[in-house]
């Protein structure tokens, strides 16, 4: 592994070519590497052009002097040190740099060890508080981001980008399959910005009605219409100098888009049953699951909304794009489980945590969760070696959006063994239920109704508890009653 540090560049710009050959020689005699600009036009090209760790800064320059270069550093936010040489010893013009940001400053002629010293201190110090920067980034990061587990470089990716963009203004629209922690990203985004001390209002799109968006999102004052006994703040009030959650914008109708756009543009809202407009301070953080693309293309998404939403456009990646997480946010929720419901320490089996892997996970970090919960009941010892079968009680919209190759292909062990699948439109077969070693005709009604169920849930056990209102567990405790629990597939042997 190559660990050579590479050189520091060193920028000098002077109008004296001189004075650049001469510091040039000290530069490179202290092993750094030289950069000249002849002015400070070309001095701030090359800073704009090229990786500068430090500037030697002449102070009387062609084009834009030393003074209109600080401020142009100051103006574009670009930190690095700056020593001030001039022939100058004016204190107050030394002052004025100094309050600018300049590191040092320098009379000419400036003698080689009292310019090595400063060089060297100014790097050392620029290094040092780069160093102090990137630690109290990292501190910040994790800070921030407590609740969300992850290694994968994917999820890095996804969290250098969020912070990246929390300490702007910008609109942030969050994309993501369902259940892959787009609230958290949203959280996480309020708690790392300026904002950060203000409210952060979450609003379900889906939730909201026609005839009551006036007044959930901008509120209403008392007397406004029949029921409003008082006054009623709305979700944007309510959001005033802190942030406001748009979560699954893509499901809001197009009259409450046209309402919300007009908010995002003119950043001013109207109470129901009020005369006059209040100015609201806010930032905007949505969310969705769908496509929008197709939604703008079908009408039932607007074009102009949407490009007020996605300023800033943050992709969660899906579970299965992130699969060197899975044991780690397996391990923590089963952690979280035993601690929240007083259950003494257990653990994953290594083979488990390497099928949950192989997982596709459709129903991302939200399924993940239920299977190590159901795991944990349903364990027979302090060592968890096989999960409940993974559902797949996904709708056919949510089918049909994933391409075959998103498609679930990995088989988990099930606690109540392996099911038989069978199209659901075969007749239901013949049933032999086994009763103390005699064949007998099967007039169970409750049987009878969960063999319908199981046809019409196409042999799947989760579908078939679901479509008769009882947990899983309970239908395993039925079977089981009537000695068929290791197969639902058996012969019905009409007669006694």
């Amino acid at each position: 592994m190559n660990t050579k540090r590479e050189k520091p560049n060193v920028l000098i710009a002077d109008d004296s070519s001189v004075m650049r050959t001469l510091i040039s020689h000290v530069i490179t005699k202290l092993g750094y590497k030289a950069l000249t600009a002849n002015d400070g036009e070309a001095c701030i090209h090359t800073l704009n052009s090229d990786k500068v760790d430090l500037l030697l800064l002449d102070l009387n320059m062609p084009g834009k002097n030393g003074m209109e270069v600080l401020s142009y550093l100051k103006a574009n936010d670009m930190v690095l040190p700056v020593i001030m040489i001039t022939a100058s010893d004016d204190i107050s013009q030394a002052v004025q740099c100094i309050k600018m940001g300049a590191y040092e400053y320098l009379t000419k002629p400036v003698k080689n060890d009292r310019l090595e010293i400063t060089v060297s201190n100014a790097l050392s110090e620029s290094s040092l508080k780069k160093k102090v920067q990137l630690l109290e980034k990292e501190l910040k990061q994790q800070n921030i981001f407590r609740r969300i587990y992850g290694e994968s470089s994917a999820l890095k990716r996804c969290i250098e980008q969020a912070m990246q963009v929390m300490e702007t203004e910008v609109n942030v629209l969050v994309i993501g399959e369902s259940g892959t922690g787009k609230e958290l990203f949203a959280q996480a985004i309020h708690n790392g910005s300026k904002r950060k001390n203000g409210p952060f209002v979450t609003i379900n799109c889906a939730a909201i009605t026609n005839e009551l968006a006036d007044s959930l999102l901008f509120g209403h004052v008392k007397g406004s219409f029949t029921g409003a006994n008082s006054d009623h703040t709305g979700f944007f009030e309510q959001a005033d100098g802190g942030t406001i959650f748009l979560d699954e914008i893509g499901d809001m109708s197009l009259d409450i888009q046209a309402k919300v756009l007009r908010v995002l543009q003119e950043r001013k809202i109207r109470k129901v049953g009020e005369k006059k407009e209040k100015s609201i301070d806010f930032r905007l953080i949505s969310a969705t699951h769908r496509n929008f693309s197709d939604a703008i293309k079908n009408k039932t998404f607007r074009a102009d909304l949407y490009y007020r939403l996605e300023e800033y456009p943050l992709f969660i990646p899906p579970l299965r794009d992130r699969r060197e997480d899975v044991p780690l946010l397996a391990n923590h929720f089963l952690d979280s489980f035993c601690t929240a419901n007083n259950i003494e320490s257990i653990s994953f089996s290594a083979s488990v945590l390497e099928n949950l892997s192989k997982y596709d996970w459709p129903g991302n970090i939200r399924e993940l969760q239920n299977i190590v919960r159901r795991a944990a009941i349903n364990r027979s010892g302090d060592e968890i070696t096989s999960v409940p079968l993974l559902p797949h009680a996904h709708s056919q919209e949510e089918r049909a959006a994933r391409s075959p190759s998103d498609q679930p292909h990995v088989e988990i062990p099930a606690l109540t063994g392996p099911q038989e699948q069978r199209a659901p439109d075969k007749p239901l077969p013949e049933t032999t239920v086994p009763e103390r070693g005699n064949t007998l005709l099967l007039k169970n009604a409750e049987l009878q109704t969960i063999l319908k169920a199981y046809e019409l849930a196409g042999g799947n056990q989760t579908k078939t508890a679901e479509i008769l209102g009882i947990s899983r567990s309970s239908l395993y405790r039925k079977l089981k009653k009537f000695g068929i629990e290791k197969n639902l597939s058996f012969s019905v042997t009409k007669g006694l």
